[in-house]
């Protein structure tokens, strides 16, 4: 973890969950009790969230959330931040805790193969492997891998009519997705698996797990990762980034 005064942890594990909302019971007043803020979205298909506290106490609770009933195997991602980069604590039961709006794409019954970020230059240079960032526009136009392929959408609601606009392409193709920390890009192999699109990767841990892991003189990664809250964006070694929040527009752009 990098050593900033807050700890930051991005989490997920895609899992079903019956009763989400006596999930978000135990769940809010733990984090509260610690100090902790940020968002946890709950759903049927599981958690999904980032939380920032003081470091020991957040390393606490992330711990007594990892001894809850199936959330021991979360995807977990640690970085820091020289200030807060929450307001307060929100832990909410939502539809989906990655909104794709494809009810056929089901990350708890089948996804795509995972790929350790040491092993993911070798896909980024393969001429035979489309490469795919199912991120948001806004997303990918501060950085991404090079020779990427970006579908320009808006949003990962987006997402699937992308995929069906361009099913010919990616038919009997190899097909690595990455995205922020892991979620998006795990969900889209769902996605692409109900297309019936078998041969399908993603970047175990995201983008995020990616610039931690990699050297930056082996990097394949231009530019810099845009993240949901006040640090804006991260650079190699989750660095703190060079970018402000244009609040009128919603939009990253240069300090």
């Amino acid at each position: 973890m990098i050593e900033l005064p807050v700890a930051v942890a991005a989490l997920y594990r895609f899992i079903r969950i019956d009763d989400p909302a006596a999930v978000r019971e135990r769940v809010e007043p733990l984090l509260d009790a610690a100090g902790v803020r940020g968002t946890i979205l709950l759903a049927h298909e599981g958690i999904n969230g980032t939380v920032a506290g003081e470091p020991d106490t957040l390393r606490g609770a992330i711990a007594a959330l990892q001894a809850m009933p199936g959330f021991d195997a979360l995807e977990l991602k640690w970085s820091g931040a020289a200030a807060m980069p929450f307001g307060r604590l929100k832990v909410k039961v939502k539809a989906e805790i990655v909104t794709l709006g494809d009810p056929a794409a089901d990350p708890t019954q089948a996804v795509g193969g995972y790929v350790a970020p040491a092993d993911w230059n070798a896909l980024v240079d393969d001429p035979d492997t489309i490469v795919i960032d199912t991120r948001n526009d806004y997303e990918v136009a501060i950085g991404s891998f090079a020779g990427a392929v970006d579908p320009g959408t808006p949003s990962f609601r987006d997402f699937p009519a992308w995929v069906d606009a361009h099913s010919d392409e990616l038919a009997g193709k190899r097909v690595a997705m990455f995205c922020t920390g892991g979620i998006r890009c795990e969900k889209a192999t769902a996605l692409l698996k109900t297309r019936g699109i078998d041969d399908v990767l993603h970047l175990k841990g995201g983008i995020l797990a990616y610039l931690e892991q990699v050297p930056a003189a082996d990097s394949r990664w231009q530019g810099e990762c845009f993240v949901f809250d006040e640090r804006v964006a991260v650079g190699h070694g989750l660095a703190p980034g060079s970018y402000a929040m244009d609040r009128e527009r919603g939009l990253p752009v240069k300090r």
